[in-house]
């Protein structure tokens, strides 16, 4: 039932992708028109909560901003109020809750990944009523099949491999891609099928470098001069550790990982007599305009999220399970991740086409799993 007296805050936090200014369009437009409420959007994620730097949003001001990336309120994935960087790390989540009530908000909707997702558990037991809406595209949220952000971001990896591909046959190379995902593998293992890569590392299997030199050198004798790898930022070889860009406390997890793609170059350059030529996408991934599929997922999930708040169901996340829309309890994601199982059917299907994971393909369950019925 429409609420006159809903009043609902917005924040997009941790890192920027396409698709959340669909679901910030979505979230006020749903609730204004469909709860006549009032809606306030804070700046920079929980930055704004923190210092109270926050503004209405009205009708006008989200329309226009379906095709846009990145998000028009700001993001921060420093301002974890239980860690708060710009404050040396000091704890100020009483300072969350002293404006969520000052404010007198009857909820708040938090756009945003697993950082996000944990802090708002966090935040309900301080009284905070948060509803989240899962961005990220890493597609690494426990209790949703797919989360914003991560079919734009396949969609810009997929079309850097089709492009590298071409270079790769002219001048006879094996070339590495290496994808974002953190310590999940979805964008490298969806990307990868999609683009025919040779070989998908994945953070999830740990790599044995005399495999993936073996599929260079049977591509070679074959007559197939190049190879393509797709390499997840986070995968590892056999016995080994992440390879780190960046350490510092001004990282909400401390770590930056990227450089896997140069190691494994390095590795195979003593049993390889190949050139060998690395790619790193990077941010690329998180920029630009939404693919459809992110925008009707985003606009989903935002009038999904505002029916919740006006229905007063919170200290959830709206999600997809089964192509079907629901939500689950903050408390089943809160600081978790998730990563793709080894049973994956993707994985037996690019198996079955001859792609290699670096491993032998029995240590991959999905090759002896037999098809479902």
């Amino acid at each position: 039932m429409p609420n006159d007296s809903l009043r609902v805050g917005v924040l997009t936090g941790g890192g920027d992708c396409p698709g959340i200014n669909a679901a910030l369009r979505a979230v006020t437009k749903s609730l204004t028109l469909q709860h006549d409420a009032e809606v306030l959007g804070f700046r920079d994620g929980f930055r704004g909560v923190v210092d109270r730097t926050v503004e209405p949003l009205h009708y006008r001001d989200v329309s226009g901003i379906l095709t846009r990336g990145g998000t028009i309120l700001g993001a921060s994935n420093k301002a974890n109020p239980f860690n708060y960087l710009p404050r040396g790390g000091a704890d100020v989540s009483a300072q969350v809750a002293k404006t969520y009530r000052t404010l007198d908000l009857d909820a708040l909707v938090a756009i945003g990944g697993d950082g996000t997702m944990s802090i708002a558990h966090r935040l309900t037991r301080l009284g905070v009523d948060i509803v989240g809406v899962p961005k990220t595209i890493d597609n690494d949220l426990v209790g949703t099949d797919r989360t914003v952000g991560f079919d734009t971001a396949v969609s810009i990896a997929t079309d850097a491999i089709d492009r590298i591909h071409t270079t790769a046959q002219s001048h006879h190379r094996v070339m590495i891609v290496e994808t974002m995902g953190r310590y999940a593998g979805w964008i490298a293992l969806h990307a990868g099928v999609a683009s025919g890569a040779d070989v998908i590392l994945l953070p999830e299997l740990e790599y044995e470098v005399e495999a993936v030199a073996d599929v260079c050198r049977d591509r070679e004798r074959s007559g197939q001069h190049f190879t393509i790898v797709a390499v997840a930022e986070g995968a590892r070889h056999k016995g080994g550790d992440y390879v780190v860009q960046e350490r510092g406390d001004e990282y909400t997890d401390s770590i930056r990982l990227g450089g896997i793609s140069r190691v494994l170059a390095d590795q195979l350059r003593e049993p390889l007599d190949i050139s060998i030529r690395t790619t790193v996408l990077g941010h690329m991934q998180r920029g630009g305009s939404p693919t459809a599929y992110d925008r009707n997922l985003a606009t989903a999930f935002g009038t999904r999220a505002a029916a919740l708040v006006a229905a007063g169901t919170t200290g959830v996340m709206v999600a997809v399970q089964d192509d079907a829309f629901t939500q689950v309890p903050l408390a089943e994601i809160a600081d978790t991740i998730r990563t793709v199982p080894l049973d994956h059917p993707l994985l037996a299907s690019a198996l079955d086409v001859g792609t290699s994971f670096g491993v032998e393909n029995d240590d991959v369950p999905a090759h002896t799993a037999a098809p479902s019925q």
